[in-house]
């Protein structure tokens, strides 16, 4: 089987069949828990293992991050991002060996693994600017002779959790943030995905030995859910940035929260296109299509729903019924293939189960799905993409099932879809296609989309680092990667200098001797 030369990335990125699994930055620790393997989704073959983090190593870890951060706080914040822009060279020169490995251990295609390196990239190109963008207020004081005004200081160690659907950019988009505010960052990746992680701190390593940066400053600790919940309860780390389904999240933040901590929440999605009358159709078929399949539809901004004006629905349901029997899946790899695999088994029996909820519920199949089999899929991992027409109610159709399902849904009027746009839990990505431009407005006004993300004629998946990513209600609230995400990894200090000769006090209180 040709497999498109990922044992030539593989030993690129240092990457062996046993692999430590817990790292402060050139250093590495062998833990006394079992290695975690890994199994590509592609072929079903044993990529690699690490060692699982055990709670002594990660007690050791933590010693160390603490130490790093009273010392990388205190570098200018400009000299740390110009540590981060050299991340950034570094990621360019190892791109495709970490795309492939991205592709290979996740199952996005290659296409998708080199956007997502490319993101890692962009990120860094925004947190070398913002290294001398942490700007605080200066604001008049009501006593005279004083001047008010408020800075930002590095919060302190921060714990990323990542998924594995994005098994480098997440941790990309809060590390280089949290390191050019001074903070240090330890890193849980996805149990499903610990090679990714491997990779990127030997990269990371690499750029900062060069400099002279603290052991400490990068951390990584693999392993299961059991690591997490050590990142959560440890009273050393400040915040803690988590990414993953609903359930995850709500028990990072009871944890965190009883130990009054930060959490940066960034959860589940139930996204949905809202296709008008007014619509361009030809790009809402492009749209939609890339929602709902790109990274077989295992991406949290994923087109889950598509809400369609009745007097156009017949020829949408058409259209998208002819595109879907054009898509070729298989290898994602090779480049003639638009749909790779799910993550693994657990991830197909998922899948099944929603396709006999939705005919349970009284669901009617458009495409129909299934396990697909055969030479080229002995992994098992591969699923048919589905379009079922479904109604917004439906039990199934308010879950995130994170698969290739496609849910179409009949409105009338935009207010009608917008109700429907909004009427589940998750509030992470929307998009409306109109070139009414009313419509436009309405679904981007206060009473619009209730999303952390509102789209005019693009799909609901793909984000740009610049803008500030996240969602409202079960999503989490959490906001990542542009804007001023910066100042969740840091914190706000208010300042008031007094340069008379008198102590008057505010309000105007008299207290005299």
């Amino acid at each position: 089987m040709n497999n498109f030369g990922i044992n030539e990335a593989l030993s690129a990125l240092g990457i062996r069949k046993i692999n430590h699994g817990a790292s402060t930055g050139t250093t590495w620790y062998k833990s006394k828990s079992a290695p975690l393997e890994s199994y590509s989704p592609v072929d079903g073959k044993l990529i690699g293992s690490v060692y699982s983090t055990d709670e002594k190593t990660f007690d050791k870890i933590m010693l160390q991050a603490e130490q790093a951060f009273r010392e990388w706080r205190r570098w200018p914040a400009p000299r740390r991002g110009e540590i981060v822009r050299q991340i950034g060279t570094a990621l360019r020169n190892a791109k495709e060996a970490l795309a492939k490995l991205v592709s290979y251990e996740m199952g996005k295609s290659y296409q998708e693994g080199l956007g997502e390196v490319q993101e890692m990239i962009d990120i860094c190109d925004f947190a070398v600017g913002l290294s001398r963008q942490l700007h605080g207020l200066t604001m008049h004081s009501e006593r005279p002779n004083h001047r008010m005004y408020e800075q930002w200081h590095p919060i302190g160690p921060v714990g990323i959790i990542t998924a594995f659907n994005f098994p480098v950019a997440v941790w990309a988009w809060n590390a280089m943030i949290a390191w050019v505010c001074g903070d240090v960052c330890v890193w849980k990746p996805s149990e499903k995905t610990p090679l990714c992680s491997v990779a990127c701190q030997k990269i990371v390593a690499q750029i900062f030995e060069i400099n002279s940066v603290p052991e400490g400053v990068s951390c990584v600790v693999n392993g299961d859910y059991t690591v997490g919940q050590l990142l959560a309860k440890n009273e050393g780390i400040a915040l803690v940035s988590a990414t993953g389904s609903v359930r995850m999240g709500k028990a990072v933040a009871r944890t965190v929260s009883e130990r009054l901590g930060r959490t940066l929440l960034e959860l589940g999605g139930n996204n949905a296109i809202v296709i008008s009358e007014y619509a361009n159709i030809d790009m809402a078929i492009r749209g939609s299509l890339f929602g709902a399949v790109g990274t077989a539809g295992q991406r949290c901004t994923s087109t889950r729903r598509l809400i369609v004006q009745e007097k156009i629905y017949d020829e949408i349901k058409e259209r998208l019924k002819k595109a879907y029997s054009q898509l070729n899946i298989g290898n994602p790899l090779d480049p003639r293939n638009h749909v790779g695999p799910l993550i693994d088994k657990q991830a197909v029996k998922g899948y099944m189960k929603a396709l006999k909820e939705i005919k349970n519920q009284g669901g009617t199949f458009v495409v129909k799905g299934g396990v697909v089999q055969g030479k080229g899929y002995e992994s098992g991992c591969y699923v048919k993409p589905v379009i079922a027409e479904a109604e917004n109610h439906f039990e199934i159709v308010q879950k995130e099932t994170f698969a290739p399902i496609l849910y179409l849904i009949k409105y009338s009027t935009v207010e009608e879809a917008i109700d429907k746009q909004n009427g589940v839990k998750q509030g992470l990505s929307s998009a409306i296609m109109t070139n009414n431009i009313q419509e436009m407005e309405k679904f981007l006004s206060s009473t619009g989309s209730d999303c952390g993300i509102a789209n005019v004629n693009i799909g609901t998946s793909g984000a740009e680092i610049g803008g500030a990513f996240g969602g409202e209600k079960e999503t989490g609230g959490g906001r990542e990667s542009g804007s001023d995400a910066w100042k969740a990894y840091m914190r706000r200090q208010t300042n008031t200098i007094n340069y008379g000769n008198n102590l008057p006090l505010a309000q105007g209180i008299k207290f005299d001797i």
